[in-house]
């Protein structure tokens, strides 16, 4: 999921290149110098900015550095490790994709059926309202499916109630929802997308033919969720812990606080100073996946074994479609050339492309940004994730920074 103001630090920025790169001379028959001294590094690139923050480079041969760096609660002076669990934002929908094509070489589905074939209530775009709106649509962020104003205020659920006239609600960057708002996903996609649902409204749909313009929908993701859930006859969390976490062995990974360790959760942070309380997401497939670098450096190696045709959780065939660009630029109103990390560029299925090589995805949510990529080329994987809000240009500035000099690291950990 992406928060409005993550985007706006995420895409707008220039990127500055202001490290020397490091010489390849420093090798060493051990990697615990190396490794050392990109701990120093990234302490001292995040100190003012982040509370906490797990890191990992990895490979198609598993882990080359993990770590955790800060604080996973100030109060309590807890160390952020590999083994603390926090939301990963719109990282999670990188899921839906796997899931989709796994449910497709199940014979459940295929990408290009119309969304209607699976839903019991229609969804369609009611400038084109002849015009099927199909699964690979919502797949490529082309379904016209947009998150409006409704979907940023209705999603997000408090894990337990606050008193809501404490006088740090005003400081939520977010509009959190009691518990008591929780519905089931069905309800919720009606609700939003169905002319009878009680929240739906024209404009939720652009006025583009379907497959014809780019525009991020986290609504749409969770629309194909939701036909996994209708085609495996479980639900999305079942379908995924069955066919993506158990077989990765991400133990401490799942869809909700009881489905984890809780004493290992990380408190969010507006700001390095101010804590926010525990939520979760009503769509939580676009974004509520709960886990630690520990088990998402096994996703992101599996994701680059994929790639290179070794993956385990999908065909080869299937891994293919995952990776393969399915838009060109007509599909788009403005993007990004020159951000390493614009996952926006291109599109698989549920997969971000950059225009400089890189793949996977970022994410941002309140208290959380994420960013999960590997390059197309060295096949080398970063990730990075933290539990404070980027607050201003100096904070984006570092929390990229962060994410270079991983970057700048990772030959020389290899």
């Amino acid at each position: 999921m992406k928060y409005n103001f993550g985007v706006l630090l995420l895409i707008t920025i220039a990127l500055c290149g202001c490290k020397d790169k490091l010489n390849p001379s420093v090798r060493t028959e051990s990697k615990t110098p190396i490794k050392d001294s990109l701990t120093l590094e990234l302490q001292n690139l995040s100190k003012g900015y982040f509370d906490g923050m797990g890191v990992a480079i990895v490979d198609e041969t598993g882990v080359l550095y993990q770590n955790g760096i800060g604080l996973s609660d100030v109060e309590t002076n807890s160390d952020y490790t590999i083994n603390t669990i926090q939301p990963i934002a719109s990282v999670s929908k990188t899921l839906i994709g796997i899931s989709l094509l796994k449910a497709q070489e199940q014979g459940l589905l295929q990408l290009d059926d119309p969304v209607n074939k699976y839903l019991p209530f229609q969804v369609s775009n009611p400038n084109y309202p002849e015009l099927p709106i199909t699964i690979r649509q919502l797949a490529t962020h082309t379904s016209t499916i947009i998150d409006t104003e409704v979907y940023m205020n209705t999603s997000y659920v408090l894990k337990d109630e606050i008193k809501r006239d404490s006088s740090k609600t005003n400081s939520y960057p977010q509009n959190f929802n009691p518990p008591s708002a929780k519905i089931p996903l069905s309800q919720y996609l009606e609700n939003y997308l169905s002319p009878n649902g009680m929240w739906y409204n024209s404009n939720s749909f652009l006025n583009q033919m379907p497959g014809h313009r780019f525009e991020y929908s986290n609504v749409g993701a969770t629309l194909a969720a939701y036909i996994i859930e209708r085609v495996s006859h479980q639900s999305y969390a079942q379908f995924t812990d069955l066919h993506i976490l158990k077989p990765l062995n991400m133990t401490q990974t799942g869809w909700d606080y009881n489905s984890v360790n809780y004493e290992t959760v990380s408190t969010l942070y507006s700001s390095p100073k101010t804590s926010i309380p525990h939520y979760s997401l009503i769509t939580y497939p676009d974004g509520g996946l709960l886990t630690n670098v520990s088990d998402l450096g096994k996703y992101l190696t599996e994701l680059i074994k994929g790639y290179s045709g070794k993956g385990t959780l999908l065909s080869k065939e299937s891994y293919n479609i995952l990776f393969e660009t399915q838009l060109n630029a007509e599909h788009f109103t403005e993007r990004d050339a020159n951000h390493p990390y614009d996952d926006e560029y291109n599109s698989g299925i549920f997969m971000g492309f950059s225009a400089l090589g890189n793949i996977g995805h970022t994410g941002g949510d309140p208290g959380v940004s994420t960013l999960l990529f590997f390059n197309s080329e060295d096949k080398i994987g970063r990730l990075l994730l933290v539990n404070t809000n980027i607050e201003n240009q100096d904070g984006v500035n570092a929390y990229f920074n962060i994410f270079n000099t991983l970057g700048e690291y990772s030959e020389l950990l290899k």
